[in-house]
């Protein structure tokens, strides 16, 4: 193979390969397709870029998994991450989709996927939920927001209220919101127990806020990111958990309540927000 005369495609794909791979490409191949140096031969060249490059996207992972780097220590990271990418090596010129597909990995390919729930090791259970949050969390940071337009404000009617696009829920067996930010405060924290935890990710004015949930407000959002409706929602909760619709109903409006309060943390846009004949936008 020679680089000269081949399509710019091909031979960035070998070089992919060849940086991907390490050690893999013949090294006569290598001689012919990268330009020596004064004082280094091809091989020689090409190994330089094949070491810059993996310590290059390890470090992004760890960027990425700040929390999870932190829950395994940096060596056991860094030797899952390095067999991630070389399962699933990067698809596109943006190192931003780097991680998407890690939490599925660790899933994959836990020693004990084949036993039984009741069998399975608890730690990799927390360490695959923990990796599914902070993914989250990092797309958060450039997902298509509503900065610039205007939220719903307290006086919108229920039919008119919309999750903003920059929303997220998760349903976790740990409390790993909770570890996550003890990581980033600087803290050292323990391996929380098992705890069933709900969580609401929401980016206003560029400020991603992580909320706590309960189950019902959960069953809520849930019913509501799906229908779009309030109405939805407020049966879907009542009927879930075996209470009167007018129960919820008197609960959502209560005065400074969880109505309000999501309001005011940017949960909602007015449906058609971007049209200026919208009433209370």
């Amino acid at each position: 193979m020679s680089a000269d005369g081949q399509p710019l495609e091909a031979l960035q794909g070998w070089m992919m390969n060849a940086l991907v791979f390490p050690g893999m490409t013949p090294r006569d191949e290598v001689e012919q397709v990268v330009a020596h140096s004064a004082r280094l031969n091809g091989d020689e060249c090409l190994a330089i870029y094949q070491r810059s490059y993996y310590l290059r996207i390890l470090k992004c992972m760890r960027e990425q998994f700040p929390a999870l780097c932190h829950a395994l220590g940096e060596e056991l990271f860094t030797d899952f991450a390095r067999e991630y990418l070389r399962a699933h090596p990067p698809e596109s010129y943006t190192l931003y989709d780097l991680g998407r597909r890690f939490p599925g990995y660790l899933a994959e390919t836990r020693p004990d996927r084949d036993a039984a729930a009741a069998h399975r090791e608890s730690w990799i259970d927390f360490m695959i939920d923990l990796a599914t949050f902070e993914r989250q969390v990092f797309v958060m940071f450039d997902a298509p927001g509503h900065e610039g337009k205007p939220f719903a404000g307290a006086g919108v009617a229920d039919n008119q209220l919309r999750l903003q696009p920059c929303f997220a829920l998760g349903a976790y067996q740990f409390p790993v919101a909770w570890y996550y930010h003890e990581v980033r405060k600087g803290n050292d924290p323990q391996f929380p127990p098992h705890e069933t935890s709900f969580v609401a990710l929401v980016r206003k004015d560029y400020l991603t806020r992580t909320l706590l949930l309960s189950q019902s407000h959960y069953i809520f959002l849930t019913a509501l990111a799906e229908s779009g409706s309030v109405e939805h929602a407020i049966s879907a909760v009542a009927r879930q958990l075996a209470v009167p619709p007018d129960d919820v109903r008197q609960s959502w409006w209560a005065q400074d309540g969880i109505r309000q309060r999501w309001i005011k943390a940017g949960f909602f846009i007015c449906a058609g927000s971007g049209q200026a004949s919208v009433s209370g936008c």
